[in-house]
């Protein structure tokens, strides 16, 4: 049988953290997505074109780079302010480990497109870049920030209190 949780017990203030965790981590991850989207269509009419070999990957990879930087810091101090750890060097490598393997996904999917599938325009390239790709390295970036980078295990590592 079942146990019953009273409100805003339990089961229910789990979900309820949950949903703001992710109504949170897509407030971050749009700021993001706007900055990331703005620097490599920057970069993409500019310096690193689709007529530069390798553009608009290199393009991608700064994009990418800026936007980890801010998410990591919106990160840390909006979607998982409680579970921020003391030690905010590790929680860094950690973050942008995660957040590596997340944007090998959206290159992964650039890549694909613009030179296997030779989808070459500037909307296909923002489609399988921007999209496709963002959406579920996205998804991999939640699930693995939640359970490793800012995961209850690490947290009690540390001696269970996360900094305020």
């Amino acid at each position: 049988m079942m146990p019953v949780t009273a409100p805003g017990g339990g089961r229910a203030r789990d979900l309820r953290r949950l949903a703001r965790q992710v109504v949170a981590f897509a407030a971050v991850g749009g700021a993001g997505v706007l900055l990331d989207v703005g620097v490599f269509n920057l970069l993409t009419a500019t310096v690193l074109s689709a007529h530069v070999a390798g553009g608009p990957l290199l393009a991608k990879t700064t994009s990418t780079s800026v936007a980890i930087v801010a998410n990591w810091i919106g990160n840390r101090t909006v979607t998982f302010r409680a579970q921020r750890r003391r030690d905010a060097l590790r929680e860094a490598i950690e973050f942008a480990i995660v957040s590596l393997v997340g944007s090998a996904i959206a290159l992964g999917c650039l890549g694909l497109s613009h030179y296997a599938l030779h989808l070459t325009s500037r909307l296909a390239d923002n489609v399988s870049a921007n999209v496709v790709g963002l959406l579920l390295g996205s998804a991999f970036r939640f699930v693995a920030y939640r359970t490793w980078v800012y995961g209850p295990r690490r947290l009690a590592a540390e001696g269970g209190a996360a900094v305020q």
